[in-house]
């Protein structure tokens, strides 16, 4: 199975590269560009282990690796293949 893992900064916390880059697409003209939030997506290939779920595997990848669980937020998506 393939996970998709997207992790983005929270709400309230301050992105500098978001904001870096929403800048910068307004200098070049995309004015209707409000607000950018810059994050990371991780895509996993995984195989089933018995007895085990794997979202809850990867909830504890995702907050003991993959997301700094006091800034970022994450999202996983399972797919079978």
């Amino acid at each position: 199975m393939t996970a998709n893992v997207y992790i983005t900064p929270k709400q309230d916390i301050l992105d500098p590269q978001g904001k870096a880059v929403g800048n910068a697409l307004r200098d070049l003209g995309y004015n209707e560009v409000t607000d950018v939030r810059v994050g990371r997506y991780i895509i996993l290939k995984i195989d089933s282990v018995d007895d085990q779920d794997p979202r809850q595997r990867l909830e504890e990848m995702c907050k003991r690796l993959l997301a700094n669980i006091n800034v970022e937020s994450y999202k996983i998506e399972i797919m079978e293949d």
